[in-house]
């Protein structure tokens, strides 16, 4: 029990090697999963991200003007809304109030800040700025909905953050391993809002389109089905109650539960004059026109449909009815991406990135070996190096075992500061060695220690500056470089923490035996 107590730094380092170990090899139950990397087919439940995985980054604003400094006071923000957006001609779903931040946002770029500033004023506002980019609330929405739409389109391990430039730009950043620039733009290209559109004509025999189903109004949404016989794929949907309500008495009223109402679209014959038809609307674009049919215009009519309204959302192929449920399940995104404007996007091979992941392990062994052959050169003495090399090696795996255990996706700035790590680690190694050794004899533990603790001020001090010099990097979105800033700071740590308090142990033992 005394050797375990003086020995307690050691203890822990091997407490910790341990659990790395389990954070690495066993299978946590997803413990390790996430963070926007891939555990398939690796031995390992370490994670690796773009640059050691492949696949494709996407780095965009969003797409929008933000009225800044609205006081709504006694305004009601959904009448404010429908002002703004008939003011300028724009759909209703471009517009968005934020009572909360005291703001309106545009999502279109068919408009100018003049048009859009004398467009709120004239909903009785007054706005005190208006300028390019969208409110925090809609991009943390954009997030959210993306990482719902990545997780559900079969595009495992991706993610989307929120990245900031030095420069104070604000981007949305989506990264997809293994998958490629058409895969991922497919999926998160498009804002994804549907709706049920109703078109009819008018007594005057012009035709009219209201919108009498949104995303908002739907309870559940079922998998898309395949069409029987020459029935269209489609996915089922449950509509809240009040929407329901809502549904029946339009479609009554329109007139699609007439008898000149019932199957009759004729809009695949003559998009002028198509009779009554449901359009299924994405993002603007007509997907398919349906008729109403005759069980459902039985039970409308009865008013059965609002006790179970459910009803079916009508594609014309089965890559459309799957597209159609994902945009449903994981919601509309509040605006669009500019990929193809201000956007970057950034592809890289799997077998490049295979590449890069061998010269990762090969640079880092000879980083090890180069600093090895250094302190056999400095010191001579296998009792003091061995440990010193030991020792920085099994810092580099707890980094490992934490990296596995919180999810971190490794890429090449994370290799770049896994090396500095193993150099200011065998730097400050060397400061320890040589202030207890070069100091003269060392004949009591009391000797030691005043030598120790003065080297440990040295390298405590080392630590802090280097923490402190690489906190605004880990913090900022700066690509990279916040990478190799956090692992910098964890291996410091780690160092201080844990691996120079159990070399000094290890050095004790040796100099006092």
């Amino acid at each position: 029990m005394s050797s375990i107590r003086d020995n307690w730094r050691i203890v822990l380092l091997v407490v910790l090697v341990l659990a790395s170990t389990v954070a690495l090899f066993v299978n946590l139950g997803g413990a390790a999963g996430g963070g926007g990397g891939t555990v398939e087919s690796s031995p390992t439940n370490l994670q690796y991200g773009l640059e050691l995985s492949g696949g494709t980054r996407i780095r965009a604003p969003l797409v929008g003007m933000t009225a800044e400094g609205v006081s709504y006071a006694d305004a009601d923000p959904s009448q404010v809304q429908r002002q703004v957006a008939d003011e300028l001609g724009a759909p209703i779903t471009d517009v968005q109030t934020r009572p909360s931040v005291g703001a309106v946002e545009l999502y279109s770029e068919n408009y100018t800040q003049a048009e859009f500033r004398q467009a709120v004023e004239a909903a009785g506002l007054s706005p005190s700025n208006v300028r390019d980019g969208v409110t925090e609330p809609t991009r943390q929405t954009t997030v959210d909905v993306l990482n719902e739409k990545i997780n559900k389109g079969g595009l495992t391990g991706g993610s989307a953050t929120i990245a900031r430039s030095p420069t104070g730009e604000v981007f949305i950043l989506v990264e997809v391993p293994n998958a490629n620039r058409s895969e991922v733009i497919d999926l998160i290209g498009d804002r994804g809002q549907v709706s049920i559109v109703a078109g009819y004509p008018t007594e005057s025999g012009n035709y009219t389109e209201t919108t009498v189903l949104q995303q908002e109004d739907l309870a559940s949404v079922g998998t898309a089905t395949e069409g029987q016989g020459d029935r269209p794929p489609f996915v089922p949907v449950t509509l809240k109650e009040e929407a329901g309500a809502r549904f029946g008495e339009d479609m009554r009223q329109f007139g699609f539960t007439s008898q000149e109402g019932v199957s009759n679209c004729r809009w695949s014959e003559n998009e002028d004059d198509y009779g009554y038809c449901l359009f299924t609307v994405v993002d603007g674009r007509v997907v398919f026109a349906s008729s109403m049919s005759p069980g459902l215009a039985d039970i409308i009519e009865n008013r059965e449909f609002q006790q179970d309204p459910a009803f079916r959302m009508i594609a014309s192929n089965m890559t459309e009815a799957r597209d159609l449920q994902l945009n449903l399940n994981a919601g509309a995104l509040p605006t669009s991406l500019d990929i193809q404007g201000e956007g970057t996007t950034f592809f890289l091979e799997p077998s490049l990135a295979q590449e890069f992941k061998l010269f990762s392990v090969i640079t880092g062994a000879v980083a090890l070996g180069a600093v090895a052959l250094v302190v056999f050169i400095r010191y001579r003495e296998p009792g003091v190096a061995i440990p010193m090399l030991v020792t920085a090696a099994a810092e580099v795996y707890l980094m490992l075992g934490f990296a596995a255990l919180v999810g971190l996706a490794l890429d090449l700035s994370h290799i770049a500061g896994f090396i500095a790590v193993i150099g200011t680690g065998v730097d400050d190694l060397v400061i320890i060695a040589d202030e207890i050794l070069q100091g003269g004899e060392v004949k009591t533990g009391r000797v030691f220690e005043s030598r120790f603790r003065k080297a440990f001020w040295v390298i405590g001090a080392a630590a802090a500056t280097t923490i402190i010099a690489m906190s605004p990097l880990a913090v900022l979105s700066l690509g990279d470089l916040q990478g190799f800033a956090i692992v910098t700071i964890v291996g410091v740590l780690l160092g201080v923490l844990v691996t120079r308090p159990a070399y000094g142990n290890v050095l004790r033992n040796i100099v006092l035996d």
